[in-house]
């Protein structure tokens, strides 16, 4: 089954992982510890188009990254979000929040704070992270 990854989601993160249904993707973005899940399906806009098992193993790698989220970087809240307003091509974002961030209590998408791209090597330390993360979860 061919995939193809909008150029706007491959252009503002890097590549963490492929899992049965999604690629995962840290977003370059150092502000907020920040996965994108794009589920690796041609032609998905939105949730309801995915079959009804995709749709229940979306749930579960949604609820991955959430943990790894919560369990790597302890926020105090995870933010899950599928808008598509930009780039239709479904994909989910899951975040942490902290209740010191400067978009708190707002959504992140709501005020006006400029990215902060990791450098090359910050972005491979976290995806290392993320991996290492992953992997460890996997054999436990």
């Amino acid at each position: 089954m061919s995939f193809t990854l909008d150029h706007r989601l491959a252009d503002s993160s890097f590549p963490v992982a492929e899992w049965d249904l999604c690629h995962v993707r840290l977003k370059n973005d150092k502000s907020w510890h920040w996965l994108y899940l794009v589920p690796a399906r041609e032609r998905i806009r939105e949730i309801y188009d995915l079959t009804a098992e995709d749709q229940q193993l979306l749930v579960a790698e949604i609820a991955r990254a959430g943990r790894a989220i919560n369990d790597l970087f302890k926020p105090d809240k995870i933010n899950t979000a599928a808008l598509g307003n930009m780039v239709p091509q479904l994909h989910v974002h899951i975040f942490g929040r902290y209740n010191n961030d400067p978009a708190w209590p707002k959504p992140v998408w709501a005020v006006d704070v400029p990215e902060v791209p990791y450098s090359e090597e910050e972005a491979a330390a976290k995806v290392r992270q993320f991996a290492d993360y992953f992997a460890a979860c996997k054999q436990a």
